[in-house]
């Protein structure tokens, strides 16, 4: 039986996703800019996506922009925001636990002489609101937090940060990396107090290369892109039609029975996590499932003396796909998740996490057959590193 539990890195998409995508490319193929027949039809695709989008946030379609996926709406948010408004201000904020592309895009800001605090998190992975309120100063233009982290699931208070930043600072933008969150939770930027907001189609079961950034008609931004002047000229570049018409699809069947999918992964989260705190002594639940807002699509646990890489490969084996972390970063030269060790984790509990992340087609059937295999894997996986030591220390 094979048993997908990655979902946080990647979804297979859903049948109807497919179907609409092959008809697209093989019927509908049309450039939406061309004024003929096949061009119209082109655009209707987009009109419907916008319409999808619109109703699902609340917003107006001219306020939604698409992309390639999250990684180009995080940096259009951040670059775009940074550069239109540095007269006002050169100050950004964010979390220390962030996805890669937030963090990589703070970095490159800070060598274009922009200034960015990252706030700290608690041993939850959760921000302190008077810790975002202090470093909110007059010349903060672009605050930006992930509304859901994707190692560990820990969801930030985006609602009350939002109320914070507009009664503080109103002329400061609030940007929020919703791609673990959206299709999960109701998400809706106007009554949040987001003005920027970043989706990713393949995380929904959709596909991949495309995501959508929604930006408020307050928000001032320039383009990172240049060529054909789309997208009102904030975004140039053909649009992805068969993608874009896709991402609608997966995003219209995920938001439509959200608390249903919600109630059906919490059961299959807590259903992994009995077993596995029933039959594997010493571990350390990383996801703050319980203890704080959690999303129940990510569990993040530590098995102690082991090696998570090699726990994987014993898993994959046996067809269960899991993961160590985020898998945008596994090409890092940096070892170690930031995330865990921004909460405090010690070497040894960062080095034996595992990241468990469903999708509401997981069964109950499937979570017993990994809880089956995890144990066998971690006992000789515990094995086989004591038996290491014991010949190192002989050396």
């Amino acid at each position: 039986m094979e048993c997908y539990l990655d979902n946080s890195a990647t979804t297979r998409c859903f049948d109807s996703v497919a179907d609409i995508m092959t008809r697209v490319m093989c019927l509908d193929y049309g450039n939406p800019s061309s004024m003929h027949r096949k061009g119209v039809q082109a655009e209707q695709y987009l009109r419907y996506a916008k319409d999808v989008f619109s109703r699902i946030l609340k917003v107006d379609g001219k306020e939604l922009f698409f992309t390639s996926g999250g990684t180009e709406s995080d940096n259009l948010a951040l670059i775009g925001c940074a550069f239109a408004n540095c007269r006002a201000g050169r100050h950004l904020i964010t979390t220390c636990i962030e996805h890669p592309a937030i963090l990589q895009t703070m970095q490159y800001l800070e060598e274009q002489g922009f200034e960015v605090t990252y706030l700290p998190v608690d041993e939850y992975g959760r921000i302190c609101l008077a810790d975002l309120e202090r470093e909110l100063r007059p010349d903060t233009i672009l605050v930006s937090i992930m509304h859901t982290n994707n190692e560990i699931g820990s969801l930030q208070p985006i609602a009350e940060a939002g109320a914070l930043i507009r009664r503080l600072n109103p002329r400061t933008l609030f940007h929020v990396d919703a791609v673990q969150g959206f299709g999960k939770f109701r998400i809706l930027p106007r009554k949040m107090g987001i003005d920027l907001l970043s989706v990713s189609g393949h995380k929904i079961h959709g596909p991949k290369g495309v995501g959508l950034l929604y930006v408020s008609e307050r928000a001032k931004i320039h383009p990172i892109l240049f060529g054909g002047g789309q997208q009102r000229g904030l975004r140039s570049g053909t649009e992805n039609v068969p993608g874009i018409a896709g991402m609608a699809e997966a995003s219209r069947l995920a938001c439509g029975e959200l608390e249903e999918n919600l109630a059906h992964v919490t059961s299959l989260r807590d259903r992994l996590l009995e077993g596995i705190l029933r039959e594997i002594p010493e571990v350390r639940v990383n996801s703050p499932a319980g203890a704080a807002p959690c999303l129940p699509y990510i569990l993040n646990v530590s098995f102690l003396g082991t090696r998570a890489e090699v726990l994987l490969h014993m898993l994959e084996q046996k067809e269960i796909y899991v993961s160590t972390g985020s898998a945008c970063s596994s090409n890092s030269k940096k070892k170690g998740s930031h995330v865990l060790r921004a909460m405090g984790l010690k070497d040894e509990e960062i080095e034996g996490a595992v990241r468990f992340s469903f999708s509401y087609q997981n069964t109950p059937e499937e979570i017993d057959a990994v809880l089956k295999e995890l144990k066998a894997a971690v006992t000789r996986n515990r094995k086989m590193l004591a038996l290491a030591n014991k010949s190192a220390k002989r050396r």
